[in-house]
């Protein structure tokens, strides 16, 4: 038998009845990065013909969050009441950091929305600047913390 919730004792997938868990307010922070060549850092400082990269790339990463459940397939549709991304460029790194917090008062976790915030804003760093570098690497995404629900709060280590 399996320890994933999302799959049955029969090995069918399913989505986790959440019904008789209360509803509580539920925080989630996830990180990543896209790594890039000189080049790429410097058609992200000066913008171009499409626009602020970071600026565009919050924007991408707080839609994609309210579309979670249409991506994921056994995600929950949450009401969220709060996504925040912050995308900047780090030179000493070569790369554009993101970070992103999801929140919402459920009966879910919303790791996934803060996942796919970060995720989404990463892929459209990547496709605005793909035109100078397309060796750049979508790098680090993670869980970084989270609060609220059954199995309370936790924080990465590292």
């Amino acid at each position: 038998m399996s320890d994933l919730t999302h799959i049955d004792r029969d090995g069918r997938p399913r989505m986790v009845d959440v019904g008789a868990k209360p509803i509580t307010d539920r925080v989630a922070r996830a990180s990543g990065m896209v790594r890039m060549s000189a080049a790429g850092m410097e058609a992200v400082a000066n913008g171009g013909s499409k626009g602020d990269v970071c600026r565009i790339a919050e924007l991408a990463g707080i839609m994609a969050a309210k579309k979670t459940a249409d991506l994921i397939p056994l995600c929950h549709p949450l009401p969220l009441t709060s996504v925040k991304l912050r995308v900047w460029p780090d030179a000493a790194a070569s790369a554009v950091r993101i970070e992103a917090e999801a929140a919402c008062s459920g009966r879910t976790g919303v790791e996934m929305e803060a996942l796919t915030a970060v995720s989404v804003a990463a892929l459209t760093v990547y496709d605005m600047v793909k035109a100078v570098d397309r060796s750049m690497v979508i790098d680090a995404v993670r869980l970084d913390a989270k609060q609220g629900g059954r199995s309370g709060d936790w924080e990465r280590a590292d």
